[in-house]
């Protein structure tokens, strides 16, 4: 990847932490920009009144109303200037700011400064050519075509979705493999719409939904009299999608009986429903997904090989969100923009910012696709009607920090403290919770985590 340059840009930090601002400095000249540097607000009047500055960086506790009003008479002037707060140990309660200080910062930046990712957001931000990849618009045949259906940047992607295409143009059976919320159903409706039968019933059923007693007159329908209570006769979901394509969701739940008599209608193209004698012929293409390993329920006796094998002709296995990382920005954007819309948003929509998404990539995504649909709608929903950019803090209360936090090293040769014998328990206790921060780079919830304790617990302990 293409080292980050930000050559010729004038860029203005203001910090009174001395050994933080050189630093900084450092760190960006080294990249190539031209920085002014400030420790007291009279400094930085000079500095505006005296040159063009591109990019501000200011110390969230420096960010007093003196100090918002002369930035946001600047970006009167100069509306292209970019405002970054820098916050430390308040990054993870930086919701108590002046709400004025949210209508013109760009994002909120957390100590210690990593260059190279700041570096990236701001060469977004200013329209500098980015590394190879890291454009939001991919011109691809292959996405052209899917994306109404399914959408995508990463390569891990574009590899699995390649022959799709193909895959839908055949009659053969597909099986469909991922974990949970990776979107095997709206791939099954994808493969459907570019089929031939995109004019015939598409027919999606959960096996694992279903109760064991009633899952075989959903499928294979029934006749009057079959059982008690069957008043006439019942077409089940395989002559319903006469034409068209079944998608058997969680194929892997079916019970064994029923797995021998959906072998007998992918062999033979008819059925019996229960309690009939007559054969009905189904002209019926079978899209079938499971989240759990079929080759071993074959192998434990749960799943019939010979089934198996019938099944997986054609066969997608859907990569986790977390290991298609570049699709994560999109995906948050259109579920937004589209909760917005059901809520009758007027646009431009709020967007999100650089941290936010920084956030949203590191995050593990146990519940891929969903979970980041539902959070999305969930922030949306909740949102202030006068948000402009949405930063961290409108996600935090929604989202697992320590799941989005690397996991701290705690093993030997690591750092730690020396109590002396004969210390107060008191004093034990905020020397160990002083250290943790330090540790963690002042961020509360992975300290609380380290802890033991709860957040609010920690909080309340810093507040005594």
């Amino acid at each position: 990847m293409k080292a980050p340059d930000l050559k010729g840009l004038d860029i203005l930090v203001f910090e009174t932490d001395y050994p933080s601002l050189k630093q900084i400095e450092s760190d960006l000249r080294n990249i190539g920009a031209d920085v002014y540097t400030a420790d007291t607000f009279s400094q930085v009047v000079g500095i505006l009144h005296q040159t063009h500055i591109e990019v501000i960086i200011a110390a969230i506790d420096l960010v007093d109303e003196q100090c918002i009003e002369m930035i946001k008479e600047y970006k009167t002037l100069h509306p292209e200037v970019l405002f970054y707060v820098l916050a430390g140990r308040e990054y993870d309660s930086v919701e108590s700011s002046q709400e004025s200080v949210r209508l013109i910062v760009d994002d909120y930046i957390k100590k210690p400064l990593n260059i190279v990712r700041f570096a990236r957001m701001v060469e977004a931000s200013v329209g500098r050519p980015q590394a190879a990849g890291t454009s939001l618009t991919v011109i691809d045949p292959l996405v052209a075509k899917i994306k109404p259906y399914f959408i995508f940047r990463s390569p891990v992607m574009r590899r699995t979705l390649y022959h799709l295409p193909q895959i839908a143009a055949s009659e053969q059976a597909v099986l469909i493999t991922g974990e949970t919320g990776t979107g095997k159903e709206l791939i099954a409706r994808a493969i459907h719409v570019l089929s031939r039968r995109s004019s015939g019933p598409f027919i999606p059923i959960n096996c694992g939904a279903i109760p064991e007693s009633l899952i075989e007159g959903e499928l294979f329908g029934h006749e009057k009299g079959a059982f008690t209570g069957a008043v006439g006769t019942r077409k089940g979901k395989f002559e319903m999608a006469d034409k068209g394509t079944i998608f058997l969701d969680e194929i892997g739940d079916m019970p064994l009986n029923l797995q021998v008599r959906l072998l007998r209608v992918l062999e033979e193209g008819s059925l019996y429903r229960l309690g009939g004698e007559t054969l009905v012929p189904v002209n019926v293409r079978i899209i079938a997904a499971s989240n759990a390993d079929l080759q071993k329920a074959v192998d434990d006796g749960l799943f019939r090989d010979d089934l198996y094998y019938r099944l997986n002709v054609l066969r997608l296995n859907l990569p986790p969100l977390r290991e298609r990382v570049e699709d994560i920005p999109l995906l948050a954007v259109h579920f937004l923009e589209r909760a917005f819309v059901e809520m009758g948003w007027p646009s431009p929509y709020p967007s999100l910012s650089q941290e936010t998404i920084y956030l949203l990539e590191r995050y593990p995504w146990k519940g891929n696709v969903r979970e980041l649909r539902n959070l999305m709608t969930r922030v949306a929903t909740l949102l202030p009607r006068n948000t402009g950019r949405i930063f961290p803090f409108h996600i935090h209360p929604y989202i697992d920090e320590a799941a989005a936090s690397p996991e701290i090293d705690r093993g030997p040769g690591k750092e730690g403290t020396f109590i002396p014998a004969g210390t107060k328990l008191s004093d034990v206790e905020d020397m160990l919770i002083n250290e943790t921060l330090k540790h963690t780079n002042g961020n509360k919830t992975k300290a609380a985590a380290l802890l033991g304790i709860s957040l609010r617990n920690l909080r309340r302990k810093l507040n005594k």
